[in-house]
């Protein structure tokens, strides 16, 4: 407990599944919480539950990603850690074949250029406090190909992964720690309603998972609160595998 006395952490995506998660648990260990989020009535309960702040906004536009670090920054006086985990996977995006620009575009926007913005508007704010930790939420598919695709999905992930690398280097002498959480499949809303539109797809996946089973929100949660806090002092610009061994896996147990 207290691994975040004192700490101000921003979670974009935290109205539901990871995000909600998340903002339990580091309100749990003493943290300020920001939850910012599209969605307000969601966004509103879970701040109220967590003692914390709803901040409204759209992580695709420059202007809302902008304003929603200046009003955390009003509100708390500063920031120490970004949890940058708003994605999206729509039904729309699936094999290249069939996947139209538009489509593809969005889910662009949403995952990638999201996270770009994030750090671009919240890392002079770390700044300012002379050191924090940025958290970006990847995925297990920006290491792996796979036959089920969601392709840009899977492009959004691995320019996460990118870029996280690249921030983690740039900014290590400030004290700013940059790591992408990789993730497998995860027990969430986002999950569950790409399932239930397509068994066939959830049982091809869940398969090759070693562990046998999808993972929790609260177990992703607990991985991101190693990154957040000081007990992951010597890691920066890693890619923090979550996945129940499915990159490990060449045949699963029977």
């Amino acid at each position: 407990m207290g691994r975040l006395d004192n700490k101000v952490a921003v979670i974009t995506g935290a109205a539901s599944g990871i995000g909600r998660a998340t903002a339990r648990r580091f309100a749990t260990e003493g943290a300020k919480v920001v939850v910012a989020d599209i969605a307000r009535d969601e966004g509103g309960e879970l701040a109220n539950e967590v003692g914390g702040s709803y901040v409204h906004v759209d992580v695709a536009d420059e202007a809302s990603v902008e304003a929603l670090y200046n009003t955390t920054a009003e509100i708390y006086g500063g920031i120490d850690v970004l949890f940058n985990n708003a994605g999206i996977s729509p039904a729309d995006d699936d094999s290249i074949l069939t996947t139209g620009l538009d489509a593809w575009r969005r889910v662009q926007d949403v995952n990638l250029t999201s996270v770009y913005l994030c750090c671009r508007y919240g890392i002079p704010h770390l700044q300012k406090r002379g050191g924090g930790s940025i958290i970006n939420t990847a995925s297990f598919v920006a290491m792996l190909g796979s036959a089920t695709s969601q392709i840009s999905y899977t492009a959004s992930k691995g320019g996460v992964l990118s870029m996280s690398r690249e921030l983690g280097v740039q900014f290590a002498r400030e004290g700013i720690r940059v790591n992408a959480l990789c993730p497998g499949p995860v027990n969430t809303p986002l999950l569950q309603e790409l399932f239930a539109k397509d068994p066939e797809r959830a049982a091809r996946r869940l398969v090759h998972v070693p562990m046998g089973r999808f993972a929790e929100a609260e177990e992703i949660a607990s991985a991101v609160l190693f990154l957040a806090s000081d007990d992951s002092s010597f890691m920066t610009a890693s890619t923090f595998l979550v996945d129940g061994g499915i990159h490990a896996a060449y045949v699963t147990p029977l």
